[in-house]
């Protein structure tokens, strides 16, 4: 699974997941908060049940000994609807035949918190099993809407891999005869043939940069000193801007990547930094904490901000280079973020060292 369907996956499953959790909870809560009201409603009763046996003088051997009372005095009207919830027992006064005397009742609240437990116990079993149900139903719906975007994506991965793998003899070829009219004279030094080879370096890195990308999902991640990189590419580098220097200030920067993926990171940004330098620039290469800073020397960029944007175009831009930096860094878990300024841009990796 590509890291982009994967990210597709999570946000369906979770969207979805969360709305029906949501409803679980709240319908839990909800059903949680009748019952309770429910069973106070049965204490009420139950006080009340007790306070008319009381009255009447029937025996209360039916009753617990949860529940006991006391007769008061009092000047005061009590409102016959009252009923008090204390910490340990319920609570509730009922006048009697003489007008300021009322009858108070107890009753423990024992059995009453034992129910609750048991009713939360249940509710919270019962949303369990259900959100583990809907879990499955949320990872099952997920799988099933990303199938028409993998089978599209299957059969433009395999058409993509199929025209590059046509593009590498044509292109080969053309590197090679192109090597061979180098030794003659005439032609190396003809404007023509100059235009032609930047041409066909540019077709060049466009198919390595295509045959990476096309490589995303079988990325195998390792722990290499990332400066071995960097001196390769610097190497390749050199020899096609011998008038760019070079500076490498660091020599042992390790950290957990795919090689052939941030070879062609470098490869790209390291070549934009010479191709768009000033005369006789500079490109220094350097770490610090758990960053990788790749500067230049040239005239900086306008939007920095919008340069990984595969629909940018300006007088530097560098076409599908950084977009395809951008994707490969993100499926490597790489932060990218630039800088810029008229003396000069400066890229800067940020890992996840080891």
């Amino acid at each position: 699974m590509h890291h982009h369907e994967k990210l597709a996956f999570l946000k369906f499953f979770i969207t979805y997941f969360v709305s029906v959790a949501v409803l679980i909870l709240a319908a839990g809560s909800f059903y949680f908060s009748e019952i309770r009201n429910h069973f106070l409603k049965t204490e009420e009763f139950s006080l009340i049940e007790y306070a008319r046996y009381i009255k009447m003088g029937n025996s209360l051997n039916n009753f617990s000994s949860d529940y006991h009372h006391v007769f008061i005095k009092s000047d005061k009207h009590i409102d016959i609807r009252n009923f008090t919830v204390d910490e340990n027992e319920f609570t509730k006064f009922l006048p009697m035949k003489n007008e300021f005397y009322y009858l108070k009742v107890f009753k423990s609240k024992k059995d009453f918190t034992e129910n609750l437990w048991s009713l939360k116990q249940k509710i919270i079993a019962i949303q369990i099993l259900l959100l583990l149900i809907f879990a499955y139903i949320s990872y099952r719906l997920a799988n099933n809407a990303l199938k028409p975007l993998q089978e599209s994506i299957s059969t433009l991965d395999k058409f993509a891999k199929d025209l590059i793998h046509d593009l590498n003899t044509p292109v080969t070829a053309i590197k090679l005869n192109l090597k061979l009219l180098e030794k003659i004279p005439s032609i190396k030094e003809n404007n023509a043939f100059t235009r032609l080879n930047k041409s066909v370096i540019t077709i060049s890195e466009l198919h390595e940069n295509l045959t990476i990308l096309l490589q995303e999902e079988t990325f195998q991640m390792q722990v290499i000193n990332v400066f071995d990189l960097v001196e390769d590419v610097v190497q390749i580098q050199n020899t096609i801007y011998p008038n760019i220097d070079f500076k490498i200030e660091s020599s042992n920067f390790k950290a957990k990547i795919n090689p052939h993926a941030m070879k062609q990171i470098l490869q790209n940004i390291i070549s934009n930094a010479c191709k768009y330098n000033s005369q006789n620039g500079y490109v220094k290469i350097y770490a610090k904490d758990s960053s990788l800073y790749i500067q230049d020397s040239g005239k900086g960029i306008k939007e920095p901000d919008k340069i990984f944007e595969r629909s940018y175009s300006a007088e530097h831009s560098s076409g599908i280079g950084l977009d395809i930096v951008k994707r490969l860094s993100y499926a490597m878990n790489i932060e990218i973020d630039v800088s810029s300024s008229e003396k000069g841009s400066c890229f800067i990796l940020k890992f996840n060292r080891v």
